[in-house]
């Protein structure tokens, strides 16, 4: 993301959780950018809310509380978007309403990549079935105009956790 994202750029943070990809954006965008952030949890947008006044950082940042699938309808049409961040990784809840479902995480990577820039970047990290529904949509996108990366370890005792790239070029 260092590599990608610039002082003015436009990103999100697709899964609010604790914090801490809210804040690392806010401070790579700078406070001329902008970070929308989405969660449907209410502790996680309050608990981010606090870390990113605790660090001056809340001018370049909207918190959504709503879930990533609301991407499509809060984020203006011609919005370009440099980066978006989606970490899956500790999203499954008890409650079912909260739970990922690959046909949502698709559907609001679909509305991100319609509006990415040239070296725009979506960053997926997620649990085998979702990366494997997201593997299935991204291996048909034209290689001359995406480039899609995935990365997991594959000789670990429990299923880890896949990262997926895609990015425009």
């Amino acid at each position: 993301m260092n590599q990608v994202i610039n002082p003015g750029d436009y990103v999100i943070d697709a899964t609010v959780g604790n914090g801490h990809d809210t804040v690392y954006l806010a401070k790579l965008v700078g406070p001329n950018g902008h970070v929308d952030g989405f969660a449907s949890q209410p502790a996680a947008i309050t608990v981010t809310r606090d870390i990113l006044a605790a660090d001056h950082l809340t001018k370049q940042v909207t918190l959504w509380q709503t879930g990533y699938d609301q991407i499509d309808t809060s984020v203006a049409a011609d919005q370009p978007i440099k980066c978006a961040v989606f970490n899956l990784s500790n999203q499954l809840d008890d409650d079912e309403k909260l739970v990922t479902k690959p046909s949502t995480t698709l559907a609001a990577i679909q509305a991100v990549k319609n509006r990415l820039t040239t070296n725009g970047l979506i960053i997926i990290l997620t649990d085998a079935d979702t990366a494997q529904t997201i593997h299935n949509y991204t291996k048909n996108l034209d290689q001359h105009q995406y480039q899609v990366l995935q990365y997991q370890f594959v000789n670990q005792a429990q299923v880890s956790p896949c990262l997926l790239a895609i990015q425009k070029r």
